[in-house]
């Protein structure tokens, strides 16, 4: 793994009090590296993983050429433009078993959609373009019926399937880094392949920080807060795939954080932080993170989630001042919990990591709501499915109308929550959730995008087509 000095000096202009938001996607692709370890699993099991080698089609897909449709299978040569053609059904053939009659001109065979195509037919009229004959109308025996096709309604082969015409045999059926998605898994069961092997599922371990920071059943006290950022991590790493390790709030305190990232730092393969990346005299993360890895800080010309730190935590044997915490009922099974001895507030779960303490990336994020989810979603998850293993590339950007006009100053990348519909002729059109607040966490639930002003960009007028961040399948 490459230090930050390395990394920085491979970048131009790398700057990390005005870092770009384009630069630091940039960064995080030289700083993780993929998971090696792997497993085989049946399909049930496999959804969401990333593939850890190429599946090569074992047979071809169809296995032989096959009828698209309901309808009667003939030899097309007998077409003939601007005329009707009239054939006398010999046979039937059904899907699973082949028919092995034999055909000659003036003849076809009814056929089902995917029987095997009989030898020397390579046309299928679907059953609805054909008449039957008045003399054997009414009759339920196929052989010996007559069928009528009317003139310039298809052509030689159309409605059959070739043989292969999906996947061939000892073709790549699915590549290496693929992300399983239902219809991979449909694939290679289409192959009979019962199992794959995966990437082993990516450890990722978490907790908030701040002495103003409040668990849920506490009290409320002045100028403190709820915890909301430990569960929308839990669920943006949830939806991710990974394996959660959630330890709870550390209070800002040197020997409970050196205990937080050095717990951490043995069974994850990454840390995520929020709070205590910014300048202030009461945070001890920003030292404990310097005294513990090689970490830079950077101030990201960016809105929500300026601060945010990156690097390596060295891995250690796990801490004694953290012990493992029976979980209660409601709490998922996905994750893992420790309590430190020390703070009552540590999660739920019970379960050892096996990181094997070689260290952790850590991705120590904003403390603010709206900033952790925007940092997580813009440079996080991007950086953890390149751990996963996975190689698919970023969904691309919508582009929608904008209903409204917004304010932005160029020097900046500014993601502002978002509303995409439907206009009436069709086309996307967008408007924000209204206050723009990093605090304001009910916008990212009203939201179904962001709205991605890019760093050059100024003032939107109304009409104009933006780029949007669709959350569908991330939060």
């Amino acid at each position: 793994m490459k230090t930050i000095a390395q990394i920085a000096a491979e970048l131009q202009g790398y700057d990390p009090q005005a870092l770009k938001a384009s630069d630091v996607n940039a960064f995080l692709e030289r700083l993780v590296e993929p998971v090696q370890d792997t497993e085989e699993l049946p399909l049930f099991n496999a959804l969401g993983r990333v593939l850890a080698r190429d599946v090569v089609s074992p047979i071809s897909v169809p296995p032989h050429d096959n009828s698209a449709m309901d309808g009667y299978a003939f030899a097309g040569a007998q077409l003939v433009a601007g005329q009707p053609l009239a054939l006398r059904v010999v046979g039937t053939a059904l899907a699973g078993k082949a028919w092995t009659g034999s055909v000659t001109v003036g003849e076809c065979v009814k056929i089902m959609t995917g029987a095997i195509m009989p030898a020397g037919l390579d046309t299928v009229v679907p059953q609805e373009f054909t008449t039957t004959s008045s003399d054997t109308a009414g009759s339920t025996a196929d052989s010996g019926q007559r069928i009528s096709i009317a003139a310039d309604v298809l052509r030689t082969g159309d409605n059959r399937r070739f043989k292969g015409e999906d996947l061939m045999q000892g073709g790549v059926a699915l590549a290496r880094g693929e992300l399983l998605t239902p219809a991979a898994l449909g694939l290679v069961a289409s192959l009979g392949l019962p199992t794959l092997t995966v990437f082993r599922r990516l450890r990722v371990a978490y907790f908030s920080t701040g002495d103003e920071i409040l668990s849920l059943g506490e009290p409320p006290r002045e100028g403190a807060v709820y915890d909301s950022n430990r569960y929308t991590v839990f669920g943006l790493l949830t939806r991710l795939g990974v394996e959660v390790i959630d330890l709870g709030v550390v209070r800002d305190e040197p020997a409970l954080l050196e205990a937080a990232f050095r717990q951490a730092a043995g069974p994850a393969d990454a840390i995520i932080t929020s709070g205590g990346v910014s300048v202030g005299e009461a945070d001890h993360t920003r030292t404990m993170m310097k005294k513990l890895g090689d970490v830079a800080f950077w101030r990201i010309a960016m809105r929500p989630g300026r601060p945010m730190a990156v690097g390596t935590i060295a891995g250690t044997l796990p801490s004694t001042q953290f012990e493992a915490k029976k979980a209660p009922a409601a709490h998922p099974e996905s994750a893992i919990s420790y309590q430190n001895s020390s703070n009552s507030d540590a999660g739920a779960g019970t379960g050892t990591g096996t990181g094997g303490g070689e260290g952790a990336v850590l991705f120590g994020l904003p403390g603010n709501p709206v900033a952790v989810m925007v940092t997580f979603l813009a440079f996080v998850r991007p950086a953890l499915l390149r751990m996963m293993g996975s190689t698919r590339p970023a969904p691309p950007l919508l582009r929608a109308v904008c209903t409204e006009p917004l304010r932005k100053k160029p020097g900046r990348t500014e993601y502002q929550r978002g509303t995409v519909t439907t206009a009436a002729d069709g086309t996307l059109q967008v408007c924000t959730t209204g206050n723009q607040g990093s605090g304001v966490l009910s916008s990212m639930v009203q939201a179904n995008g962001l709205i991605v002003l890019h760093h050059g960009q100024g003032n939107v007028a109304v009409g104009d087509t933006v780029d949007v961040m669709v959350f569908e399948g991330m939060i």
